[in-house]
């Protein structure tokens, strides 16, 4: 399969989408923060002093995803017609996971507002904590599933279990 950003000479171009058909697009990212014992519990228990983490984090991402043609060059503009974000609180090993899922009814997929969107969650819990811990690793960003288009349903393997 060849790249679609690039034009015959190799020149990047963002690709025509006005032959598509306008179908409902969705797709669902994830991603995670691990971070130390003390922090989760401090998120967990509203005890960070710039305030309630997951749910600024959660308006972060989702105003990342709103953004995601202005981060990145190539992406059309989308007229999203739902952002959402999510978590799960993994206390055995001090990990956040977050989702973020987008929907929009159009030409183009919605893959790169979910990706983003779970980015800039994950980096506003960075930011909000980085007084209690440093040493936070964000990681296992990818796309989970999406829906829509031409190339149909695409799912995620799962993970084999440890």
């Amino acid at each position: 399969m060849d790249f679609t950003h690039f034009d015959a000479k190799g020149n990047a171009w963002m690709v025509d989408v006005s032959e598509k058909q306008d179908t409902v697009r969705e797709a669902t990212a994830a991603g995670s923060i691990f971070m130390s014992a003390e922090c989760f519990e401090k998120v967990c228990s509203g005890g960070i002093a710039k305030g309630d983490v997951l749910g600024t984090a959660r308006i972060a991402g989702i105003m990342g995803a709103k953004k995601t043609s202005d981060l990145i060059p190539l992406c059309h503009i989308l007229n999203l017609t739902k952002l959402s974000v999510d978590f799960e609180l993994h206390a055995e090993n001090n990990e956040i996971r977050a989702f973020c899922t987008a929907k929009t009814q159009g030409k183009t997929g919605v893959e790169m507002e979910a990706l983003t969107g779970v980015s800039v969650t994950l980096l506003t819990i960075y930011d909000m904590c980085k007084a209690i811990d440093k040493g936070m690793e964000i990681g296992e960003i990818r796309l989970l599933r999406k829906s829509g288009g031409k190339s149909g349903l695409y799912e995620r393997s799962p993970e084999p279990a440890e």
